[in-house]
Parts: structure tokens; C-alpha cells; sequence
């Protein structure tokens, strides 16, 4: 760690109670005769082990006879006793000897991190829940102001125009409110169709935070049944009212006056079948197909029925352009508020179909029972650069040619790029089919398209030599990929360098001093080990090069530290399943390594992290890491160490996250270390 001997915030933990030993041990000590059974313990072990991780992965997993040996003899190690039959007593102070986190620890920091919230001044609070909220409220209400205002201004023109309404009646007013509101819903609900405008958005954080289109998928659904309610609503106001206002008689002096002598007589009929009438009503039916079409059990049950639908959109938007040419009653502005956004989704999607066209050589290579690896290079003609954390949509044609899926670049170096993709749905359980299941880690040669990229996850991320990554379940996945870009490139940089017996003297001074000098300090948050085994191979991949790169014949100067924390969430009511579960986790051996749970090299932390103690102990670390610059080159003294603080997760915890960062940088200026926290909101969808 950078604070060198300050001690961490896991030193924070508090171990099993006396209740909880008692509770522990009167499970095993079935009889009540104050001997605890050994060959029960070891049974435990086995069957939690059985329970918790139900398919042992050969790739990462302890696993087999030999797997069962070591894991019976660490045991045996950790009871501290040949004997058949163990003292009850005796056996208590072994256990308590482990220090096992205790269950009420868990318990403990979800009430806690409501009761910090609780705690906080009303200032305080909002603006912790307005650095996590905020700038998806403001977009929200800029979007909602700009409907009412058109629709308010539609309104009071045909309200307050009496020859308007004497002409069609109430009909009228409600069909072109509705419209007004209409011209901004469709504006929106095109745009967010639109990758390439996420990505130009992405280049600002601020702007990308305002206008998140990375959650673009919930917005474009509620923004999508906005639209279908104020179409349907226009059609009503049409057709059940000013129709038949403007089809009567005694209106058609009135109407005459709107639209002129030859406008009259007009039977209902004739509206219907007019340019405005048939339009509407055509796309008005068009766009209740596509919605029922886009229903999440058509979705999975025939996704290529699903995209087919939504072919539709572009007929609806012709429909729609059309529509309002005649300027019977104002001139024609609908097709005004849809050019831009159509003609940007059109050539998206132009591209996206030509380049299905342009397959590209990859391999696809099944690493576990939940997770397959796709590798390929992207070719020279491609103008836009690729970076690891980005995501791409990929096609493969075996499967369909219609259907394109996002996923998260893994690794980009030079033009060769990574997907580690996870195999819990139809379409990548087909996937995962064109691999060698029957041998993991076989290269299978397979034919891909693909578009992108597309976003630039944390692109704040680079302007940081520290920072503290916090996210949940896959959320977390273009982080990870950064990780592994990061270490990578680190990995390559050392291979390159040849250091002579001098510069090895000289490198065990450069450490954290060095210029170039990184830190990130990674913690992942899952319900269940199940989630963490997907990324497994790539967070080892990290921990191992970092572990080789900490190794004491290493004489090169340290320019990244990765550190990794994962954290699994899951409660376990039983105790006996607890402590076994900390137990297999401390389970490693020189052959195997990872953990018998997780397929991880780092340590996994059960329950609930405690965020305030972890960025607190960050901030006496970072100014210990301070000092020793200082020290060493006095010039750093006034110099300011910026941390970057990324979030994807539950909004609790960001809300929390935030106000640690105004507390620390405040303490910063306060004790004149000059240390800055900035709390950077990410969401991915």
C-alpha cells in the first residue's frame, strides 16, 4: 500500500462475537457433550464448500481429489490438533483465533449508511443527493419544460383563437396541444437512438452526466410511451372531435374562413382520407405495432421479431414528415424538429448494416461455464480508435444477421481488442454453442462484425494518478477493462526496460516518488461469488502482474499500483455456513492460488464495505504519500493531490461517496495537505 506501515481500513473489522462462537460451536457439538467431533468438522467444510460453489471451475477453481487433500490438511492446520475429538473449550479459542468477521458487522453498515445520511445537515445532504441525482433531475425537467412550453404555447393559440374553435370545437385544442408536446417527445426519443451522439457527448463529463445517453435505454422506453399517449390522445382529439365539428354544416362558413371556399363542404369521411388523415391515422397504427412489438416477452422470446419492429420507426417517421405539409392551420414545422435526429440515426444505421457486411477474422475461446473470450484486430481502415472500457456492437453472422449486441472492450492494444462476454442470455448462449466447450481455452476461428466504438467510460479517469474505483455487479465492467489496459501497457513497458545493476540501486528509492507513479484502488461490489467469476481472468491478470511487479528481485521503478478489493453482499443466516465461507476464502495453496469460491488471486470481503472508514484511511495514506514527496523535493509542498473518486453503483452509496469527498477536500485545506477528493458519477447502461 502507498501509506507504507499506516494501517488500513481493514484494520476496522470486528470479529465474531462470544455469542456468535457459542452459536458456531453448539452446531457442531450436536450431543451437548462438550467434544466437538473432528470428522464433522471436516464434513462441513466439504458440504458448504458444495453449496457455495456447486461447479468447481477447472481453470480457477480448486478442484478434484487433490483440491479435497489440501483442503482437509489446511484445515487440520487451522484446528491446531491431531485429536479425533476436540475439548469443546479448546476448540472455541481455535476458532476464535481465526478472526471471523461478524455477522453483525454486515448487518451494521446498511443501517449505518443510513443513519450517516440521516446525519448530515439539510445543505449537506442535498448536496450529496444532487452530486448523485442532480444532473439527471435537470435533464429530466429541461426535456418536460420544453414539451409544456410548446405544448402551453399550442394551447393558448387555439384556445384563445374563438374562430378556431367555432370551426372544430374542443377537438382541435386538445389534437394540437398534444402535437406540441409532441414536436420535442419525438425530437428526444430519435435522439436517444443515436450511439454516435453518446459518444460525442462522452468528450465533456459534465455535458455526458447532463445528457447521460449511456442510460438512454430506460429514458428512450418512457420517452417512447410519452410519445405513444400524446399521438394516441392528437388522434382522439381528431377524430372524435374536430372531424366532426368541421364535417357539420352549420361549421361551414367558419371553417371556409380558416381554410379557404374549397375547403367546403368536407363529410367526415373526407378528413379521414386527406393527406393530414391518412397519414396520421397510418402511423398512428404503425407505432402500436411497434410498441407491442417492443414488449419485454416478444423481446425474449424472438429478438429478431423485436429489431424488425423497430424497422418500423422509419415509416413512421416519413408518416410523420409528411403529416403536417398541408399547413392547413400553421405552417409545417414537425419535419424541422425531426431532421436532425433522423438523418444522424439513419446514417448510424447505414453504417451499422454495411459493416455487417465487413466481417472481420476473430477467434472465440469458452473460458468457464459462464463466460467465453472473442478476440480479433481491427483493421487499419478503421478511423476511429478503439480504447479499452469503451463498447462495441458485435454481430455474428452464424447466429444472425440482423442481430447486433453491446459489449464492453475488455483490452485494446494496438488494433487487438477483447470481449469477455458473459453467456446468461438466448443469443450468447448460442455464442458460447460456436466454441469447444469440451475443452475450455481452445481458440475456435469464427467470423464477427463490428460497430463502434462507441462512449468513453470515465474519460476523467486518465487526469488522475490516484483514484479509488467503486462499482457494482457488471456495471463495473468498462472500469475493469481500464484496469487491465492500464496494467498491460505497464507490463509491456517493463519488458522493454534492461536495468543495469546502477539503475537497480537506484529504482529501490524510486517508488511512489517516481513522476509517473499511478494508483488505483479497485473495490467491487456483488450479491454472490457467481458474479464474480465472469471477470475472474481478467481481474487476476491484474493481481498477477502486480504481485510479480511487488516481488523483491524486482529492481524496476513501481509506476502503477492496482489495489483490488471485491466485496460479495449475500447474507448468510447460518453461522456455520459464515465461518466456513471465510474459511474456504482464506483457502489458497503455492498450486492454486485463486480462492476455492471466487476463481480470484485477492482477498474477497463478506458483507457490506464501510466506504467511510475505506476513504478515510485513503485520505491518511494520501497524506503520508504527501509527506514523503514533500521531503524529498520541497517544491511539492504547495502542490495539490487530486484523487478521483468513480462511482457506478447503488445511489446510497454514491450519496455517501460524495460527502466524503467535500469532507476530505476539506480537511485538506484545513491541515494544509492540500489533498482534493473529486466525486465522478459514471453510469452505464
Amino acid at each position: 500500500m502507498a501509506g507504507g506501515d499506516t494501517a488500513t481500513w481493514e484494520d476496522d473489522v470486528k470479529y465474531l462475537t462470544d455469542d456468535e462462537i457459542k452459536a458456531f460451536v453448539d452446531a457442531l457439538d450436536h450431543d451437548g457433550d462438550g467434544m466437538i467431533d473432528y470428522s464433522e468438522v471436516e464434513q462441513k467444510l466439504d458440504s458448504v464448500h458444495e453449496e457455495l460453489a456447486p461447479h468447481a471451475l477447472p481453470h480457477n477453481l480448486h478442484h478434484g481429489s487433490r483440491a479435497d487433500d489440501d483442503r482437509h490438511t489446511f484445515l487440520r492446520k487451522l484446528v491446531d490438533s491431531d485429536k479425533s475429538r476436540i475439548p469443546r473449550d479448546e476448540f472455541s479459542e481455535r476458532v476464535r483465533s481465526w478472526k471471523i468477521p461478524s455477522m453483525k458487522q454486515d448487518k451494521g453498515t446498511g443501517m449505518d449508511q443510513q443513519e450517516y445520511l440521516r446525519g448530515l445537515g439539510m445543505v449537506a445532504r442535498f448536496r450529496s443527493y444532487w452530486a448523485v441525482h442532480g444532473p439527471e433531475i435537470a435533464f429530466i425537467a429541461l426535456v418536460v419544460s420544453i414539451q409544456l412550453a410548446v405544448a402551453i404555447w399550442q394551447l393558448v393559440k387555439y384556445l384563445a383563437g374563438e374562430h378556431y374553435t367555432r370551426a372544430f370545437g374542443w377537438g382541435l385544442v386538445l389534437a394540437k396541444t398534444c402535437a406540441g408536446a409532441l414536436y420535442p417527445t419525438f425530437f428526444f426519443l430519435i435522439l436517444s437512438m443515436s450511439r454516435y451522439f453518446s459518444t460525442f457527448l462522452r468528450r465533456s463529463y459534465y455535458i455526458s452526466r447532463f445528457i447521460n445517453w449511456d442510460m438512454s435505454q430506460a429514458f428512450h422506453i418512457i420517452i417512447s410511451c410519452v410519445a405513444l399517449g400524446l399521438a394516441t390522445l392528437h388522434a382522439i382529439g381528431h377524430l372524435s372531435g374536430s372531424f366532426v365539428w368541421g364535417s357539420r354544416k352549420e361549421n361551414e362558413e367558419t371553417v371556409a374562413l380558416l381554410l379557404g371556399p374549397d375547403a367546403v363542404p368536407r363529410p367526415y369521411i373526407a378528413y379521414v382520407r386527406s393527406l393530414p388523415g391518412f397519414t396520421g391515422i397510418t402511423a398512428l397504427g404503425l407505432f402500436w405495432i411497434l410498441a407491442l412489438l417492443s414488449l419485454p416477452q416478444v423481446r425474449k422470446a424472438n429478438y429478431e421479431l423485436f429489431q424488425c419492429g423497430h424497422l418500423l420507426m422509419y415509416p413512421i417517421i416519413g408518416l410523420l414528415m409528411a403529416h403536417g405539409t398541408a399547413g392547413l392551420l400553421q405552417w409545417p414545422m414537425f419535419g424541422y424538429w425531426l431532421a436532425f435526429p433522423t438523418l444522424l440515426v439513419l446514417t448510424e444505421r447505414v453504417i451499422r448494416l454495411s459493416l455487417g457486411f465487413h466481417r472481420l477474422n476473430a477467434t472465440i475461446q469458452v473460458l468457464d461455464k459462464e463466460t467465453i473470450l472473442i478476440r480479433g484486430v481491427i483493421p487499419s481502415e478503421r478511423i476511429w480508435r478503439y480504447r479499452a472500457g469503451q463498447y462495441v456492437f458485435l454481430q455474428v453472422p452464424k447466429i444472425s444477421l440482423f442481430q447486433w449486441h453491446p459489449f464492453t472492450v475488455s483490452t485494446c492494444i494496438s488494433n487487438e481488442f477483447q470481449l469477455h462476454i458473459k453467456t446468461d442470455g438466448n443469443w450468447t448462449s448460442k455464442l458460447r454453442s460456436l466454441g469447444d466447450e469440451s475443452n475450455p481455452g481452445t481458440l475456435t476461428p469464427i467470423q464477427i462484425g463490428i460497430n463502434g466504438p462507441f462512449g468513453a467510460p470515465a474519460q476523467r479517469f486518465y487526469d488522475f494518478s490516484h483514484s479509488i474505483v467503486v462499482g457494482s455487479g457488471i456495471g463495473v465492467t468498462p472500469f475493469s477493462g481500464i484496469l487491465v489496459d492500464l496494467q498491460e501497457k505497464e507490463d509491456r513497458r517493463r519488458s522493454k526496460q534492461q536495468p543495469s545493476s546502477a539503475s537497480g540501486e537506484k529504482s529501490n528509492k524510486l517508488t511512489e516518488a517516481n513522476p509517473e507513479y499511478r494508483r488505483v484502488d479497485f473495490h467491487w461490489t456483488v450479491r454472490s461469488r457467481n458474479h464474480l467469476l465472469w471477470l475472474s481472468d481478467l481481474i487476476n491478470r491484474v493481481s498477477q502482474s502486480q504481485q510479480q511487479s511487488h516481488h523483491p528481485k524486482d529492481n524496476q521503478p513501481r509506476h502503477l499500483e492496482i489495489n483490488i478489493y471485491t466485496h460479495v453482499t449475500q447474507k448468510r443466516d447460518k453461522i456455520t455456513t459464515h465461518v466456513y465461507r471465510w474459511l474456504l476464502e482464506m483457502h489458497r495453496t503455492p498450486e492454486q492460488p485463486t480462492s476455492p469460491l471466487t476463481g480470484l488471486l485477492n482477498p474477497t470481503h463478506f458483507g457490506r464495505p464501510d466506504f467511510v472508514s475505506i476513504l478515510d484511511r485513503h485520505y491518511e495514506e494520501m497524506k503520508a504519500f504527501k509527506a514523503r514527496l514533500v521531503e524529498k523535493d520541497g517544491s511539492q509542498k504547495d502542490e495539490e493531490l487530486k484523487v478521483g473518486v468513480f462511482f457506478c453503483g447503488t445511489p446510497v452509496v454514491g450519496e455517501i461517496l460524495a460527502d466524503r469527498c467535500r469532507v476530505l477536500s476539506a480537511r485538506g485545506r484545513e491541515d494544509e495537505s492540500k489533498i482534493e477528493y473529486h466525486f465522478m458519477m459514471e453510469v452505464f447502461g
